[in-house]
């Protein structure tokens, strides 16, 4: 039965629901927060396709989410659909990569902790090879036996199929005759919105058992059934010179490599409660400039705690995902009348590259400038100075 409760509430606030239930083991709220989101997501979709769809305009239906689709694709589709309809197998059905490739184009560009880190394609590739952050690459001298195996150790190997991620992508049976041009969207957006759910808590602090490993998880602690412990928090109380500047040094990891920027990630709250106040000042002419003496890259993530924050280089977080380029029928998961969910496998991994690229931080006890908190005074007395009397 449908949580009434569920029904007024948005597509981020579903997202959010969807996350607690998760975190709780609730499952019977899970799959009512699921079906609601689906519904809402399909007929979403169903209300632009239709209002834009009598135009046959490429440059209008580009801009509502709808693709000029290439002849593989539309094939594609049209085999899908039709797989779907007469309820047979879809095993000889390969998605064309440029669908995936699409997803992911996507997925980067609405989130922008994904365009910071090293997030990889990895679709149709099972290994990759990547620079090892706690070893020299190369030498002058004689190639010996020795030099050899050190320059081996300069480099690791990463199996990116080690990890599952399955989307159940219910299609409603009444929505296969819109075209291949619905069905293209809905199954990128659906493919898209699934990803978003869990990508980003993963990547931010993922304990490692059964999903990536986050930034904030120590990779030389001790490893409990799989679980990465999380990294002490290194409490700050200010985002002066002196302090950012020596959470820089560590970040050189004691001076064996060049750091000319930074990533912060912060939670939303933190970031606009406490972070803004404090690396900003208003000009005598108005401007409001920030005192940075290097760059910072803040991210705002609601991953990420109210009152911590994570710091470190972000192309050292590595994460490749791809798909097996199939969907599967299953017969294992109903949440709506009249659909047949299908199931669509995503492989990966994602962990930084070493243990020293990311810093934990606790920001609770930042206290937010006075000077900002005076120059806000200043310019409400200004205000009202200004203001024509009656």
């Amino acid at each position: 039965m449908k949580n009434k409760d569920l029904q007024s509430i948005s597509n981020e606030e579903i997202k959010s629901t969807a996350l607690k239930a998760i975190a709780d083991g609730n499952a019977e709220e899970f799959i009512d927060t699921v079906q609601l989101y689906i519904e809402n997501l399909a007929n979403e979709i169903k209300a632009d396709y239709e209002s834009v769809i009598a135009s046959n305009d490429a440059e209008i239906l580009s801009k509502r989410g709808f693709r000029v689709l290439t002849s593989k694709e539309e094939k594609y589709y049209k085999d899908l659909a039709n797989a779907m309809k007469t309820n047979s197998g879809l095993t000889d059905i390969e998605m064309p990569r440029t669908i995936i490739d699409r997803v992911f184009e996507d997925l980067e560009k609405d989130h922008e902790l994904l365009q910071k880190i090293n997030f990889q394609n990895v679709t149709g590739i099972t290994e990759m090879i990547v620079r090892n952050g706690d070893a020299e690459a190369a030498w002058w001298g004689e190639l010996t036996e020795k030099i050899k195996k050190e320059l081996a150790s300069a480099f690791k190997k990463i199996t990116v199929n080690t990890l599952k991620l399955s989307a159940y992508l219910p299609v409603a049976k009444a929505h296969l005759d819109l075209g291949p041009v619905y069905l293209d969207a809905f199954v990128r957006r659906f493919l898209l919105e699934s990803l978003a759910i869990g990508l980003e808590n993963a990547i931010v602090t993922g304990d490692g058992n059964k999903k990536p490993i986050g930034m904030d998880r120590n990779l030389k602690g001790s490893v409990q059934e799989g679980v990465y412990p999380q990294k002490d928090a290194e409490k700050i109380a200010k985002l002066d010179l002196a302090t950012l500047g020596g959470l820089m040094a560590k970040l050189t990891d004691d001076g064996k490599r060049k750091v000319p920027s930074a990533l912060f990630v912060v939670n939303p709250y933190d970031y606009y409660a406490t972070i803004l106040p404090s690396i900003y000042y208003r000009t005598s002419d108005g401007r409001w400039v920030n005192n940075l003496p290097f760059p910072i890259d803040f991210v705002q993530s609601c991953e990420v705690a109210k009152g911590k924050a994570i710091m470190g280089i972000a192309k050292n977080y590595f994460m490749g995902l791809g798909s097996q380029q199939r969907i599967l029928k299953s017969d294992d998961y109903h949440f709506i009348e009249d659909e047949t969910v299908y199931l669509a496998k995503m492989y990966g991994v994602g962990q930084p590259l070493d243990n020293t690229s990311f810093l934990y931080l606790d920001i609770s006890e930042i206290k937010v400038s006075e000077d900002a908190v005076n120059v806000n005074v200043v310019n409400e007395v200004q205000v009202k100075d200004n203001t024509p009397s009656a």
